[in-house]
């Protein structure tokens, strides 16, 4: 084959049809196929879960359990026991502690040494005051002697006188001497009468460093150790101790509440009450009103009330915590023949009510979401909000619901 034939084979033949394109079409969406798979699969085993569809995250709330009100009572009241008759046994005296005798818990009797402190220095001035009294005594009874010689001599000089067997001036200076010995008789005798006094005050002054119990009652607070400087005024830049221990009488426990000045008025002095502890909330203690306080506390618009404990046991303690229950006047026996109604609605923590456009509102907390319910209140009775409508009594509250919950929301109980 020459070279013109050769180059007529590499002519293009511009009048040929072209060849089809449906092989290069099918490739092309093999690839696209191809990439597809793999994008899937690449996306299920490597980076699935990051484009997985979020959901919406359970909000953390704090739930309550809405309460049952008191049978019968006409006001609901929080508070907390007190005792009437309580103090803080300090020594009258500055020192330094040398024995303490009591604990925590410890039951004592009026009279009881609680705490003795070091005693050398009011030992000392007591034995000083005794041996001037001891001093003083015995100048007296040196002038009692010389006055009875004084008496005879003057009896002697008077029976001279008389057989003039000597002056009239040595009757008188005998006289003189006695009347003398007489008058410091009398101012000894005063002398003494101080000593005794001295000796008392040294004595009072040795019993101050023993400090005893001022009734009976039970050690709630032990202050002090031995080695310590205790006084009865705080000095030494607070490095001086003001009190031994604290002693309370569990006989004058009673209860405090604040009622609001806007039902004071259902308070009477003597009427009935339930007590209930809240770290015994199955007890039922009864009680009455002893007085109501006639003050209003300004800043809460609250009367306080006190409130008797008929049923005194060891387990009730100061500073609990109480719920009190003003119970209905006894009515004649004619009217009692029905049961006492219970006070309507149910009580839920005040930090569950909380409001929005529509009043207020309280988030009941059922099947792991907030239900966003619109109530009617009543009183406030301390701490707790009393509910006449849209809460049922058992029901599950959300107390202090955060921002942003909504009616449908899911909660998750702390």
């Amino acid at each position: 084959m020459d070279s013109s034939d050769k180059l007529s084979q590499l002519r293009i033949d511009r009048n040929e049809p072209p060849p089809s394109g449906g092989g290069r079409k099918f490739l092309a969406i093999g690839i696209v196929v191809a990439l597809a798979l793999g994008a899937g699969a690449w996306m299920y085993f490597g980076r699935g879960p990051t484009w997985t569809v979020a959901t919406a995250m359970a909000q953390p709330v704090t739930t309550a359990s809405a309460a049952a009100s008191a049978t019968g009572s006409v006001l609901d009241a929080t508070g907390y026991v007190t005792a009437r008759r309580q103090a803080t046994v300090s020594a009258k005296v500055t020192g330094r502690v040398s024995e303490v005798m009591i604990e925590e818990g410890q039951r004592v009797e009026e009279g009881q040494v609680l705490a003795r402190l070091e005693a050398i220095d009011a030992q000392a001035q007591l034995d000083l005051s005794k041996a001037q009294l001891d001093a003083a005594r015995a100048q007296l009874a040196d002038l009692r002697v010389q006055l009875e010689q004084a008496d005879r001599d003057l009896k002697r000089q008077r029976d001279l006188v008389a057989k003039k067997l000597t002056s009239q001036q040595a009757t008188e200076d005998a006289q003189t001497r006695v009347a003398s010995l007489r008058a410091r008789i009398k101012a000894q005798e005063t002398q003494v009468q101080v000593g005794q006094r001295g000796v008392e005050v040294g004595q009072v002054q040795l019993d101050n460093t023993v400090v005893t119990a001022p009734f009976s009652g039970v050690i709630t607070v032990k202050a002090a150790q031995p080695g310590e400087i205790v006084s009865p005024m705080s000095a030494g830049g607070g490095f001086t101790r003001t009190g031994i221990g604290t002693i309370v009488d569990m006989g004058s426990l009673e209860i405090e509440v604040d009622v609001n000045e806007s039902y004071i008025g259902r308070v009477k002095a003597g009427q009935p009450v339930e007590s209930t502890l809240n770290a015994y909330p199955d007890w039922k203690i009864p009680g009455k009103v002893i007085a109501i306080i006639p003050t209003a506390d300004r800043s809460k618009a609250t009367v306080k009330v006190r409130i008797s404990i008929d049923t005194k046991e060891d387990r009730i303690v100061p500073d609990m915590g109480a719920r009190v229950a003003f119970m209905e006047e006894k009515k004649p026996a004619a009217a009692t023949n029905a049961p006492p109604a219970p006070l309507p609605g149910a009580l839920v923590p005040g930090a569950a009510v909380v409001s929005a456009a529509e009043g207020s509102v309280v988030y009941v907390v059922r099947n792991g979401k907030a239900e966003a319910r619109k109530v009617s209140v009543g009183q406030t009775m301390g701490a707790s909000r009393q509910i006449l409508s849209g809460v049922a009594v058992g029901e599950q509250v959300a107390v202090g619901p955060p921002d942003g919950l909504k009616n449908g929301d899911r909660v998750a109980t702390n």
